[in-house]
């Protein structure tokens, strides 16, 4: 008894790994990994749509000097129009709803929200319309534009780096990568409630990849003009 015992104890390690290994066979066979090109100057010309399922936007304040409290928007759209060959030609249109205001926190959402701050209810959409793509290198730019939240206006500059552009390799569908980073002033949108307790300063963070729009299969972006939806990022 004690020899069987201590043969069906031995053999579950064995069959422990047998499965483990199986598994990571299994796992290997399904990864998959391809190339893209850094080089803005490489990407494809055209029209792009932000894919509703592959970004974030997020801003971010200082709270009592003690941290930066994070607010992410959950639904948001944008538009790229891309012209590798003459980037100060490119431009970029985005629409956030404001209402998708995310701070991890419900009370603090709807305060944030309410007509003591953005005021979403009659301003739900949070814009940003550039003005001007200069590069800065062969994968980084500056891309300046207005943004606009509850009914004021703004002049931003966000240093974005591109991360490179192929097709998708899970849907071939032409794709291309961005990070954006920059800071503007709350109180220049005359949203300066609360402070000094919350921070004036603003940090900009965007991840963010654009599908290229391919006439006649109905991807068309959304008119600019529309309200801004979509799914939450990731």
């Amino acid at each position: 008894m004690i020899r069987q015992g201590f043969g069906m104890r031995m053999a579950s390690p064995r069959l422990w790994l047998a499965a483990v290994a199986l598994l990571s066979a299994c796992t290997a066979a399904r990864v998959v990994t391809h190339s893209v090109d850094s080089t803005l100057s490489a990407a494809p010309a055209g029209v792009y749509s932000l894919d509703p399922n592959h970004w974030s936007i997020t801003f971010d304040v200082d709270h009592l000097k003690y941290s930066r409290v994070v607010m992410r928007f959950n639904r948001a759209k944008a538009t790229l129009q891309l012209d590798a060959a003459a980037p100060e030609q490119s431009s970029v249109k985005v629409e956030i709803d404001a209402a998708s205001l995310d701070t991890n926190d419900k009370t603090l959402d709807k305060l944030v929200t309410s007509s003591a701050l953005i005021d979403a209810a009659n301003y739900p959409t949070i814009r940003f319309d550039s003005t001007r793509f200069e590069t800065t290198g062969p994968s980084t730019a500056k891309l300046t534009g207005t943004l606009t939240i509850h009914g004021a206006s703004t002049p931003v500059t966000l240093d974005v780096t591109f991360n490179g552009a192929a097709p998708n390799p899970l849907t071939r569908e032409p794709t291309a990568g961005f990070s954006a980073t920059g800071t503007f002033n709350r109180s220049s949108l005359g949203l300066a409630k609360w402070y000094p307790a919350v921070g004036d300063d603003v940090q900009v963070r965007i991840q963010a990849e654009f599908v290229q729009h391919r006439p006649g299969t109905g991807d068309a972006p959304p008119p600019a003009g529309d309200s801004a939806s979509g799914a939450k990022g990731e």
